[in-house]
Parts: C-alpha cells; structure tokens; sequence
C-alpha cells in the first residue's frame, strides 16, 4: 500500500441525511482482502462529524429480515462483513415533509458500501446470501426501551422486499411505533 492518504466517496440518498459511503481503503490481492471500514479523521472530514460509542453485528442466513428498528437519538453506521444483504432505510420521523419515504440499498462483502442511517429512521435487512454478518456502529448505547419496530410489510409504506415470504421474529411481525 502507498503512502497516500485514503480517500473516501460519500453520496447523498434520496433520503435527506442517509449518506452512502465507499470507505477510504479496500485493498485486494491475491492473499485476500483489506479494508478500513471506520476512520474517525476521514469521515469527519467528509462531514460526518458523528461519535460511535457502540459496534454490534448480526448474524443470520438466507431470507432472514431482521427489522425496521430504530429510535429518536441514534445514528447508525451499517455495513456487510461477510454475504450480501439487502437493507433498506425508511424515514419514521412523523412530523418530517419525508416521513414515510424509504430506499433500498444492496451492501456485500464485495461492494463494500456502507449506509449512515439518522435517528427517527427505522432499517431492516434481509440476507440474500447463504449467510450474512450485518455491521453497524451506534452513536449511543443500546437502549431497548427507546426502541421502535416498523412491520417489514406494513402496507401504508409499501416496502420493496426482494422476498416474499422471510423468516421473522414476533417482534418483526407485530412492531411498536415510537411517540413523538
């Protein structure tokens, strides 16, 4: 590797405040691959001025959803470790002129995408792949009372799902909506 310093893409989504990022390293060679999938300079400097004070990962095989969850205060940065899922990110802010609108995103081990999810945005996944490690740093601790669970197939948001029929948890199939 050079001595440069990395860069990074940083895209904005049709969602005002999910960004899209390529993180600053992805290197590979014939021994396999690395990559830099947090670096608190750089992303500052692309304006993501957010502090993670927790990482967490999921794992789960082919046509498993696991949400839409999220809450009031926490920002998330996600990304796919191992397998290919695809996530999607809804605006569950009520008083927003954008609630309700979503967008999809496929993240793998091989694009290497990463998405940055604002609080009041609810996002599930579903793997697609054999087997899937999902990623996210949290900029707070995990707060289980503060929580809310969209149902994946809620039919005023008329979710996109490249599957028909996943395998969810009760939670999933039954949701709570936060108060504002």
């Amino acid at each position: 590797m050079s001595n440069s310093r990395p860069t990074m893409e940083v895209t904005q989504t049709d969602l005002p405040g999910v960004l899209l990022i390529r993180p600053p390293t992805i290197f590979e060679d014939f021994r396999g691959t690395y990559v830099e999938t947090y670096n608190e300079r750089l992303y500052r400097d692309n304006g993501i001025d957010v502090t993670f004070v927790q990482d967490d990962i999921s794992v789960s095989s082919r046509h498993v959803l696991r949400g839409l969850h999220g809450d009031a205060e926490t920002w998330k940065l996600v990304s796919c470790l191992q397998g290919t899922f695809y996530l999607v990110v809804l605006n569950a802010a009520q008083e927003s002129n954008v609630y309700g609108r979503w967008q999809g995103f496929t993240l793998s081990e091989h694009n290497r995408l990463q998405v940055l999810i604002p609080p009041r945005h609810g996002n599930g996944h579903v793997v697609m792949s054999e087997r899937a490690i999902f990623h996210y740093k949290q900029s707070t601790y995990y707060n289980p009372k503060g929580q809310f669970t969209i149902v994946w197939n809620d039919p005023k948001f008329n979710l996109w799902w490249p599957v028909k029929q996943p395998i969810v948890s009760r939670r999933d199939e039954v949701g709570h909506f936060m108060q504002t």
